[in-house]
């Protein structure tokens, strides 16, 4: 997927939780966060994403080290899990 178009699901909402089907590996639920290299990431299509599993450790810490960095252009498909 494009940057444009990762950018228009994320929107501006701080953390949006979602379902992110890959091209080559298996599907993975999490929440884009904003951290203070979003910017610069953004425009290399990379994303800063925290796994489900962590996501109340990391609303309670805001630690960016429990999210891992993903290209978006392995992104297939993006779901929202609202």
């Amino acid at each position: 997927m494009t940057t444009e178009q990762i950018e228009r699901f994320v929107g501006t909402d701080a953390d949006s939780s979602a379902r992110i089907f890959f091209k080559t590996r298996s599907t993975f639920e999490g929440m884009f966060i904003k951290a203070p290299d979003y910017a610069e990431l953004k425009k290399k299509n990379f994303w800063r994403i925290v796994a489900a599993h962590r996501m109340e450790e990391y609303r309670r810490s805001k630690d960016i080290n429990l999210s891992r960095i993903f290209n978006g252009g392995e992104f297939v498909r993006l779901a929202s899990n609202s």
